[in-house]
């Protein structure tokens, strides 16, 4: 579904058009959920996040002011309800310093596309800080660009370059120590 099909669904939202909400929540169940769950490895803690997200946005609606896409704005919502949960169980240290380089590679896919298999690849990501696995999924599961990214996860997009660049060279590491064992 486009940005401005989705747009539409949120203006009859605010309206109270449950039968926009409907067709919102089924064009964006799946790719939020599968985003969400990512993050949690724990289907019903997801479930429940995601539920949130989508009440949020229900009762949200009317404040959608097109400052990015739709989908930029409901994975933005969708990525803090994420890390409350987190903070809220206290599962992810905030504090960490994160050096300051960014990542101006020309092929940002290279760690990805160097996986063998599918399992190993998602080991390698669970081993990721929350913070880099979603600039990672956002940036390559999402096709979203650093500057959506950055809406997304109320920080600069400096720090989501810097985030992407931390989270290529530990997955490059975690995957080619996997190649490099013997069958």
């Amino acid at each position: 579904m486009h940005n401005s099909e989705l747009a539409d669904l949120l203006r009859r939202m605010a309206d109270g058009d449950r039968t926009a909400f409907a067709a919102f929540y089924k064009a964006l169940e799946k790719p939020v959920f599968r985003f969400i769950v990512s993050k949690m490895n724990d289907p019903h803690e997801a479930a429940d996040i995601q539920h949130d997200v989508f009440m949020d946005i229900w009762r949200s609606a009317g404040r959608f002011e097109g400052r990015s896409t739709v989908k930029t704005w409901v994975f933005g919502i969708a990525y803090r309800k994420t890390m409350d949960h987190f903070r809220k169980h206290k599962r992810v240290d905030l504090t960490d310093e994160i050096d300051e380089r960014v990542d101006d590679s020309p092929d940002a896919a290279t760690c990805l596309a160097s996986a063998q298999e599918a399992e190993h690849l998602r080991y390698c990501m669970d081993q990721l800080k929350p913070q880099h696995r979603s600039a990672v999924e956002l940036a390559f599961y999402q096709d979203m660009t650093y500057g959506e990214i950055a809406t997304v996860a109320e920080v600069p997009e400096g720090t989501i370059k810097t985030r992407v660049f931390h989270a290529k060279k530990l997955l490059l590491h975690c995957l080619s120590s996997r190649m490099e064992v013997p069958s």
